[in-house]
């Protein structure tokens, strides 16, 4: 009885020794976010924390490099952070990242900051609005930079606003930053000015700043550095021990890697192309199945994608314009006016097509360009052909099969069946004929045609 007691005992102070390496052995879960905030990063960090949450995850890492992105992803992720029952650190890594325009909001979004050695975070004005970061200031406005300025916003320049609607844009994301700033106690002065004057900061500048809280080397200095660090996650104060958590990076599956290819503007782009152009080579030319059947597969998966960006309608509809008179001049040749007009509307509606001057949304003009001069080259020879055909006589009935050359399907000594020019003629010839003998059609009564051999 005795030792049955020591043994309960043993075991039950072994599990009580036990259970914080068993409570520490909660992961940290890494998203890996680099390049522009798109439909597609932010469904996959929202599956991450999903995925945190379901493992009662320590924390979840946001490694970060963006050069900034849409506004309706860039929400969405800041939703999914504030709603995560798990802490975020977003750490802008590895050295010479950046997290420029959205990447700023996300960082001031997340229970904790931090960056590495040689990065920076700012220039968090709507894109629209100021351009890019770096382009031509107003005359006398003095050089922007996070260090060299006074903390008082109201002693600088700012960036020029061009209207009402651009106005209330910048206060409403200024807004926006600075509410997150309060939440999370950072600097709220130098949220406003990356958002009014598009000003950016370096890490070591960041932290003096209080725009972020670590400066760290990667997962593992950070990690070292939050041993012991209270966050408050959905009104509840958390302590982070990581001595001994593991740490797990989630990659993308084959099917956020598959929308990231798909999305791609100039992907969708071309993809769209080759639907439109393989249905209309289908229709023109039925029973080749093949250019049909690609056709359909790439336009759908084009509006698919089209879904998830910002198109422009009127763009699209510009495209399809031109398109549309590219082909009408192949059938209703107008020497030049619809082709012209079909390529002029397919170049602007190309350039219109992403409503957004976000770095990474654009289609590049080397695609445009490459298209749109094959398409000319294209109207060229079609034109060139319409030209030539006007030069020929007109020529119809009688003195249009009269020198025609057909084969004898027959033998025959009077009256028989040739082929000619592709169709099946009754054939007279003073001569007798053999199958497969060439015959040239010397005159016409009715629907006989009379021939005489060309050859014996």
């Amino acid at each position: 009885m005795k030792l049955l007691i020591r043994t309960l005992s043993a075991s039950i102070l072994t599990i009580l020794l036990l259970l914080p390496s068993i409570v520490r052995a909660s992961p940290v879960v890494v998203l890996k976010v680099d390049g522009p905030i798109a439909p597609v990063s932010a469904d996959f960090i929202q599956r991450g924390l999903e995925r945190a949450a379901n493992e009662s995850a320590l924390l979840v890492v946001l490694q970060l490099d963006t050069p900034g992105g849409l506004d309706t992803s860039m929400r969405q992720i800041i939703r999914g952070i504030l709603a995560s029952p798990v802490p975020v650190a977003t750490f802008v890594a590895p050295s010479g990242a950046r997290a420029a325009s959205a990447g700023t909001y996300i960082l001031y979004a997340s229970h904790i900051a931090a960056m590495a050695p040689g990065t920076n975070l700012g220039a968090a004005t709507p894109i629209e609005i100021g351009g890019l970061p770096g382009s031509e200031p107003e005359p006398g406005a003095k050089p922007k930079s996070g260090e060299n300025r006074e903390q008082n916003p109201e002693k600088e320049d700012k960036l020029p606003i061009k209207d009402e609607m651009s106005r209330k844009m910048v206060h409403d994301a200024a807004a926006y930053i600075r509410g997150l700033a309060q939440m999370r106690g950072r600097n709220v002065e130098w949220a406003e000015r990356a958002v009014r004057e598009a000003v950016s900061l370096s890490a070591s500048e960041a932290l003096n700043f209080k725009v972020i809280d670590y400066v760290a080397a990667d997962i593992a200095d950070l990690l070292k550095q939050l041993d012991g660090r209270q966050v408050n996650v959905l009104g509840q104060d958390r302590t982070l021990d990581t001595t001994s958590t593991t740490v797990e990076v989630v990659e993308p599956d084959w099917r956020m890697q598959l929308l990231a290819i798909i999305t791609n503007p100039s992907i969708a782009y071309v993809l769209m192309l080759i639907g439109i152009y393989g249905l209309f080579f289908e229709f023109a030319n039925p029973g080749f199945v093949l250019p049909g059947v690609a056709g359909a597969i790439c336009l759908l998966i084009a509006m698919y994608a089209f879904q998830l960006l910002p198109v422009s309608y009127a763009g699209l509809a510009l495209i399809l314009l031109g398109i549309g008179f590219m082909v009408a001049e192949v059938f209703l040749p107008s020497f030049g006016a619809l082709g012209i007009g079909g390529i002029i509307a397919f170049v602007v509606g190309s350039l219109m097509l992403i409503d957004s001057d976000v770095p990474g949304f654009g289609i590049p003009w080397p695609i445009i360009g490459g298209v749109a001069f094959a398409s000319a080259l294209f109207l060229v020879s079609v034109i060139g052909m319409a030209l030539k055909s006007r030069q020929k006589p007109l020529v119809s009935g009688q003195e249009h099969m009269v020198g025609a050359v057909g084969e004898m399907l027959e033998d025959t000594s009077g009256e028989g069946m040739a082929r000619i020019r592709g169709e099946l003629w009754t054939v007279h010839s003073a001569q007798p004929l053999v199958r497969g003998q060439k015959v040239r059609v010397t005159g016409i009564d009715g629907l006989v045609l009379h021939v005489i051999a060309t050859e014996k």
